[in-house]
């Protein structure tokens, strides 16, 4: 079955149903096709033509997540880790308020720079925050389970 591929932008609206049988079976063929090292692919170019194509491992897990994500319903947005972001676009990503990520650039926890009055993060440097933020977090919650255990 094949299912066609739309040029829209699929990080700003909710996966349709085709698309989303379209990536669970992309999905599934991918991870039929692991082996080893590589997992090679073969698909058709614009001329109806045979043409193989090795993932590696790294960029065959990704993809596979990506498919995972749209094949539940999720929006997509993939941003490049250089991508300089506005901070609302940084809130977004975080789930935060912007007036809240403006305070947590003003503590100086992420690196920004000002383009005009306007502020820029670079993706990157918000990656290394939410990851850090995050591991916080489950430091955190770790703690709290273990004092729950004692206490039962």
């Amino acid at each position: 079955m094949t299912m066609p591929a739309f040029a829209e932008k699929i990080g700003e609206r909710l996966p349709s149903e085709s698309e989303r049988a379209a990536a669970n079976q992309l999905r599934q063929i991918l991870a039929a096709q692991a082996t080893g090292d590589s997992q090679p692919l073969r698909i058709l170019d614009e001329t109806g033509e045979a043409a193989s194509i090795v993932l590696a491992p790294a960029l065959s897990n990704l993809l596979m997540e990506l498919l995972r994500h749209i094949g539940q319903g999720d929006a997509v947005t993939l941003v490049p880790v250089s991508q300089m972001l506005t901070t609302q676009q940084a809130a977004d990503i975080l789930n935060v308020s912007r007036p809240f990520l403006i305070s947590v650039l003003e503590r100086g926890d992420i690196d920004y720079v000002t383009v005009g009055r306007h502020r820029r993060i670079r993706a990157n440097d918000l990656f290394d925050y939410k990851r850090a933020r995050d591991a916080r977090r489950a430091e955190a919650l770790s703690e709290l389970a273990a004092m729950d255990g004692e206490l039962i």
